[in-house]
């Protein structure tokens, strides 16, 4: 019984400092596919960048906080949307940052001889990804 808190200590120091480097891990990566910048870029808010930095941190804090203490906020269904859309967009901008990272789409194109209607290929493909979510959601699959 005596050593008990030295053992939770312990498990309490290693998941501190595992979470650390995951956190350090996924900032290199969103900072080496210049996900930031081309945010920024795009919306011509360069000098706004405190703000930016600011709302990346707490959106993180929030999303940390949600996810590891499950904590439940009765928002309401709109709220529920919003974020889905929100989520939506940003995971969907990560992915084609990594696509361009990768060169996926001028190799994917060149291989099929694809020379015409590449905005319709990515349109569909969103659009498959889009219906894909909703009916799954819909069907609620995945809810064991």
């Amino acid at each position: 019984m005596g050593y008990a808190w030295m053992a939770r200590a312990l498990i309490a120091l290693i998941g501190f400092s595992s979470g650390f480097i995951v956190a350090g891990g996924v900032v290199a990566l969103i900072v080496g596919l210049g996900i930031v910048t081309r945010y920024i870029g795009i919306t011509r808010t360069a000098d706004r960048i405190f703000w930016c930095e600011d709302a990346i941190f707490l959106g993180a804090v929030a999303g940390t906080l949600l996810t590891v203490y499950n904590l439940r906020l009765p928002l309401g269904e709109w709220v529920l949307g919003l974020g889905g859309l929100f989520v939506g967009i940003f995971v969907g901008s990560w992915i084609l940052a990594l696509a361009e990272v990768v060169n996926v789409f001028p190799v994917y194109c060149r291989r099929l001889g694809i020379t015409k209607g590449l905005s319709w290929i990515v349109i569909t493909m969103a659009l498959g990804k889009v219906s894909g979510s909703l009916l799954g959601f819909y069907m609620r699959w995945g809810k064991g």
